[in-house]
């Protein structure tokens, strides 16, 4: 094992595996910032209060060390991180170069130990599923960092490093699918001219980082799909069945990632997506039978009942566990508990937000936008030997 794992580790079990930390209990990027609301802790809490997470399934996340981030960060970069963290200030120059102390990517307490956190548990994961599995890290999916710079929130790129670590353990055809209303670009820096990685990223057009084109293809390895306001569950499903499954199929990966960010629900204000959590559930259930190797990673999410239903529902997917109509009591306790501030208003959640993880699911027409760019992407599907 690497020496990112600071602590004894469970026996393998054929279950899912749930990586998590206290550490996102009460860690934030600012009052101010979207990256403010309970997330990861919601989930545990939620997940453990329907009895869908024993102690047997859960590991905590071990912190990677800077040493184990070079993979794909710099040591300039990650030693001016680990400066900005105990500092809690960055000069100008260092501002300018790493995009560190910046509106979208803040000085906070848990700066570096806090992505850290996360990038260990994909690390981790990579040696977990040597001889296969499921594994679930909602406070993965950090697909924006890049190699000496803070970008979009995030510090750190741990999909990067978790697709290193699986390769290093064993999976050399990896499949990356991105379902977060905005474009992995970093993912994408790192792999666009990689033959054995597979990417798929469906995004709202448009939306930062505005990267992504329906033409930008690597060395074909590469599927953008940008999609229109107001994609719909119907939309979602003619996507998943006539372009994410078929290539994911055609390809054979050893492992599949699956960046699940909760960013593209019709209730999360970063996008203007108007997709059901539902859309998501179906697409981590369909991708689970095509690889021996499973990891899904969380993402965006930016509405704290939104974005805890969705991926606490993930959770459930994962295990084969029914969704109860209504949830118990100790449940509608964690969601009742949850506020959600923003600079001109308090948020109030909607009714079904409290008492329900499932949403209603949110059909409708096609547009023709989404229609013809999943013929455009499936017209160069390949055939792989």
């Amino acid at each position: 094992m690497s020496d990112v794992m600071q602590a004894s580790l469970p026996h393998a079990t054929p279950h899912a595996r749930f990586i998590g930390s206290e550490i996102y209990r009460h860690s934030s990027y600012g009052a101010w910032h979207p990256l403010r609301v309970p997330r990861v802790s919601t989930v545990m809490d939620l997940a453990r209060s329907i009895g869908w997470l024993p102690p047997a399934q859960f590991i905590t996340s071990p912190r990677a060390k800077a040493a184990a981030l070079t993979g794909y960060h710099t040591p300039t970069y990650l030693a001016a991180l680990q400066a900005a963290e105990a500092a809690q200030s960055v000069s100008e120059q260092i501002r300018l170069k790493h995009n560190l102390g910046t509106p979208s990517n803040p000085i906070f307490k848990e700066m570096f130990r806090r992505p850290a956190t996360a990038a260990g548990a994909s690390l981790l994961a990579g040696e977990l599923l040597r001889d296969g599995g499921v594994i679930y890290s909602p406070a993965g999916g950090t697909h924006h960092g890049l190699p000496d710079r803070a970008n979009g929130f995030c510090y750190l790129n741990d999909p990067v490093l978790a697709i290193q670590s699986l390769r290093r353990n064993g999976a050399q055809k990896i499949a990356y699918i991105d379902i977060d209303a905005h474009h992995p670009d970093g993912v994408e820096h790192a792999f666009a001219y990689d033959a054995d990685t597979l990417q798929i990223s469906v995004h709202e057009v448009n939306r930062w980082p505005r990267t992504g084109a329906l033409a930008d293809m690597g060395v074909g390895q590469v599927y953008n799909l940008p999609v229109p306001a107001g994609l719909n569950d119907t939309e979602m499903a003619l996507i998943r069945d006539t372009l994410i499954l078929p290539l994911v199929a055609d390809f054979g990966p050893d492992a599949i990632v699956l960046q699940c960010g909760a960013d593209a629900v019709a209730e999360d204000r970063q996008s203007r997506l108007a997709l059901s959590n539902n859309a998501h559930w179906a697409i981590v259930a369909a991708l689970r039978p095509l690889s021996p190797r499973y990891l899904v990673l969380g993402g965006g999410g930016y509405n704290p009942w939104s974005v805890g239903r969705l991926w606490t529902g993930v959770w459930a997917t994962l295990n084969g566990y029914d969704i109860p109509d209504v949830l118990p009591p100790a449940s509608q306790a964690i969601l009742g508990a949850l506020t959600w501030t923003s600079p001109l208003r308090k948020h109030h959640p909607e009714a079904h937000w409290i008492t329900t993880l499932r949403d209603t699911p949110r059909e409708g027409p096609i547009s023709d936008a989404v229609r013809t760019g999943v013929q455009s992407l499936a017209m160069r599907r390949p055939r792989w030997a």
